[in-house]
Parts: structure tokens; sequence; C-alpha cells
């Protein structure tokens, strides 16, 4: 597949809380920065997103007493999956791991950052109506094609992806530099989500 300089990879969430050791950690999820790296380097235009929550956070099972992690309560935008506390802001659990290297990036993207709504998507927020403002960024820029890679494929990458469709853009996943959470089948309605969005997965780009 042909790189264009009207392509841009989004790189989701490759943070120290979903690597091994962290508080959400995704298994392998470490895995996925080597592929990126050699990935990276085809690309003029790179995105880093960020998951970016305060203290308190409408997602945390810990604000909602009696409640577990990976346990669902309905809010006002919809059913929200509850999470341990993660990626808090300003913790070395938010940080990128420390052995992702993409200075080349250009811009930062900071998701979930409001208290009372998570952030699955970088171009959306989960009420799926509020924008973070990446789609103007990508358009405004002139980029046309999404490739994405990073954590978790079934969750931040799916939205993302799936969105970037929503949103006009064709949307390519790069399945050696992701890696899933598979919680309760979400990998296989991930990829029948692809099918019927028009998502292309790749295992790699040559």
């Amino acid at each position: 597949m042909e790189i264009t300089p009207y392509d841009v990879l989004v790189v989701v969430d490759v943070q120290n809380d979903f690597c091994p050791g962290g508080a959400l950690a995704v298994p392998h999820g470490n895995r996925v920065i080597a592929p990126i790296h050699r990935v990276a380097h085809k690309f003029d235009h790179v995105v880093l997103t960020q998951d970016w929550h305060p203290p308190g956070h409408l997602s945390f099972a810990s604000r909602h007493p009696g409640k577990k992690p990976f346990e669902n309560i309905e809010t006002l935008h919809g059913t929200q999956e509850l999470w341990p506390d993660h990626c808090v802001q300003g913790t070395r659990g938010a940080d990128f791991h420390a052995s992702l290297h993409l200075h080349q990036a250009e811009l930062i993207l900071r998701k979930g950052h409001r208290i009372d709504i998570d952030s699955y998507s970088a171009f959306f927020e989960n009420d799926r109506t509020t924008p973070t403002g990446l789609g103007g960024y990508l358009r405004e820029r002139g980029l046309k094609r999404v490739f994405l890679a990073g954590l978790a494929y079934d969750f931040c990458v799916q939205f993302s992806a799936l969105d970037a469709r929503k949103l006009g853009f064709p949307a390519v996943v790069i399945s050696e530099a992701c890696a899933a959470i598979d919680l309760d089948g979400s990998v296989q309605k991930t990829e029948d989500n692809f099918r019927e969005a028009g998502v292309v997965v790749v295992e790699q780009i040559d």
C-alpha cells in the first residue's frame, strides 16, 4: 500500500497505563511500539492521542459506590463501561511509554479530559456528537486518509477508525501495530463493525 503526502498516521494511546504493569494494561500492549516505529517513518504526518482523565472521572469504577471495573452504568450519553482509575492527568500512568519515540509527531490530541463524559475516539466524545477537533485539523491541513495504530484495537482504535469513516475519511487499521483487550467478544464485534463501515484492516504496511 503506497503512502502519500496526504496520509496521516494516528497513534492511539500508547501510554504506561495501557502497557504491562499499568492500571488498565492491554495484554502485550508494549509490543505495538516496534511495529509503530517501523511504519511511522513512511508518513509525512503523525498525530498522537493521549487519554487524559481528571481525578474522579465518570468512567472510573471508584467514582460509583458498589460498582467494579468492567461493569456498565447508564449515563446521559448512553452505556458507559467502568474502568480502573487510569491515565490520570499528570501521573506516570498517563505518560507515553518511554520506548515510544515519535518526536516528528505534529499534534498530541488529549481526550477524555471532561470529567463527566468519556472519549474513546480521537474524533468525538462518547456522546457521538461532540467533536474533539481532530477532523477539522486534518481537513485544514489537507490530509485525506487516516491510518491507525495503538491501543486498544477493540476500543479506542476501533472508535477512532469508525469515526474517521463517519467523517468521510478512508480509514486503514494496521493490525500488527495494535493490541486488543477482547472484552466479551469485543474483537469480533470490532471486525464486524469494520467490515460494515468500510474500514480497511492490513497486517502491515510494506
